[in-house]
């Protein structure tokens, strides 16, 4: 994960000056009618410039050429549309884009890019409520939009995408906001003997003229832009049997299967454990990608959960279990919280990042895995992370309250693991869990804020818990915790320099689980 100055910086290098317009057509001014130019934001508290109003996406579809040769891609995105008003003008989320043709049911439209966004001027104004299809024709030199500053991972073989939070509009045209969150598929054409995988599941592969092969994908359920991953290299697919039926299939640079198998194993287990707290996995299939590449600056991430497949640095995953369990355990956990429920705003990250920790945390402890203060109890590891509770809102502001800077600090990790350590003591164990499972069903496939969590958690709980939520979540100062009455938060020191408070945010491998690798 990174954040949004880790793409504006180096705008110029990806569509040559921050400030350029690129006009697509004569008729850019025409057919405006009485309709509204769409609002270029959705008014997201960390990313406010981030996504597009004026209408909600039903569905991408995703079609990728990938040329060996030339390392290039080319595109075409078909977006399904709702408009929520009459609009003569709207726009996508595009960087780093060669834009070529744009059309509008069919028909050629207007366009320019201008920034971050791509504004289209339909030939004719779009009523309100009108299902309305939208094609963007583009190519792009991944190369040019890499990881960090950008959202494709570059290997010796081709490449994988990392969208989150705010780098998916570097891969494909869409409205880059995870509460518009819509049906994807996906056909990615490759040169024969490499392989084009997607999210969900493999429709169909066709083969073409020129030695080329098309694989097709689609997902069953709705997916936030920063969830898509696309990849193209020489892998195998491993598949195998998880829990209730449960098909697992993994990703697999072909060189390595063989080293990779044992970390790949332990995924039956890991979702059988979670199921036991959360309830069926969420999602038609699941598995590992460890990218074909373990170059330091590929990605500055270990794990990241793109819907269905998570993506890992293939090193991480030839340590020993005792190294490696926790934080699969982390990023499968992503399955339920984060990716079946998306935040609703990026503020809400808390819900995607302390529930993973916590629930990776507690997989640690069960197995007696001491973390990277050595300690083997959650107990323990939540009396030190109180005592510094005060500090990190210092740094980094409340759980609930980040913005761009320090989105990915401790706080949104441990911070979030404390508060929900907290409500279980206050509420206790199996509410909480009943708190949990009522949360995931009334979300399910869509997204939610930090204020439906308390609200499910105040039904659930049957008792008002806006006040006692609201002082962890949103206080300035860390609240007496329920049944420890004798633990203490060490007084804040205005001039300690917190390894926890990444500068800029761009160091995103914080989580606890993680720590004792």
């Amino acid at each position: 994960m990174r954040y949004r100055t880790r793409v504006t910086a180096p705008v110029a290098a990806l569509i040559g000056t921050a400030t350029a317009l690129t006009v697509g057509s004569p008729a850019l001014a025409a057919g405006r009618g009485n309709g509204t130019e769409g609002a270029e934001t959705l008014d997201d508290p960390v990313f406010p410039s981030l996504g597009n109003d004026g209408y909600r996406v039903l569905s991408y579809d995703l079609d990728l050429a990938y040329d060996a040769t030339t390392k290039l891609v080319d595109g075409t995105a078909t977006l399904e549309i709702r408009t929520t008003e009459a609009l003569s003008r709207f726009s996508l989320d595009a960087l780093g884009l060669d834009i070529r043709t744009v059309r509008v049911h069919g028909r050629t439209a207007g366009f320019e890019q201008a920034g971050e966004k791509l504004r289209i001027t339909p030939a004719r104004t779009l009523p309100a409520r009108a299902r309305v299809t939208v094609c963007v024709e583009y190519s792009v030199d991944p190369a040019r939009s890499a990881a960090p500053t950008g959202g494709w991972v570059i290997t010796p073989d081709g490449f994988a995408v990392c969208g989150q939070p705010n780098l998916a509009h570097t891969v494909f045209p869409c409205n880059d906001h995870p509460s518009d969150k819509a049906d994807f598929t996906f056909r990615i054409t490759v040169p024969d003997g490499l392989r084009g995988v997607a999210n969900g599941q493999l429709l169909r592969t066709e083969r073409l003229y020129g030695d080329r092969t098309a694989f097709s994908y689609r997902s069953r359920s709705p997916m936030a832009t920063e969830l898509v991953q696309l990849t193209v290299g020489d892998y195998v697919i491993k598949n195998r049997q998880g829990p209730h039926g449960l098909q697992l299939r993994d990703v697999v640079p072909t060189a390595r299967a063989a080293a990779l198998e044992p970390a790949l194993a332990l995924t039956p287990g890991l979702v059988d454990w979670l199921e036991q707290r959360l309830g069926a996995f969420p999602f038609e299939t699941y598995g590992l990608l460890p990218c074909n590449s373990d170059a330091p600056n590929a990605f500055d991430f270990t794990g990241l959960e793109t819907q269905t497949l998570t993506l890992y640095k293939p090193n991480f995953l030839l340590q020993e279990e005792s190294k490696i369990g926790s934080h699969m355990m982390h990023e499968l956990v992503h399955s339920w919280f984060g990716n079946s429920v998306s935040p609703a705003t990026w503020a809400d990250l808390w819900l995607n990042e302390g529930h993973a920790d916590f629930y990776g945390l507690l997989y640690r402890y069960e197995r007696g895995w001491p973390d990277s203060l050595g300690l083997t109890t959650m107990d323990a590891r939540m009396k030190d992370t109180y005592a510094r509770g005060d500090q990190w809102r210092h740094d980094s502001g409340p759980v609930a309250a980040p913005n761009a800077a320090n989105l990915f600090d401790d706080q949104r990790y441990l911070g979030g693991v404390l508060v929900l350590y907290a409500l279980r003591e206050f509420i206790g164990e199996d509410t909480f869990h009943a708190v949990e499972r009522a949360f995931l069903a009334r979300y399910r496939d869509s997204s939610a804020t930090t204020e439906d969590y308390i609200a499910v958690a105040s039904k659930v709980s049957r008792q008002d818990l806006s006040g006692f939520l609201g002082d962890w979540l949103y206080g300035t100062a860390t609240p007496r915790m329920p049944g420890h009455p004798d633990w203490t938060v060490t007084p804040v020191n205005p001039a300690l320099t917190a390894p926890h408070s990444r500068t800029g945010g761009r160091y995103r491998d914080n989580s606890a689980t993680l720590q004792g690798s």
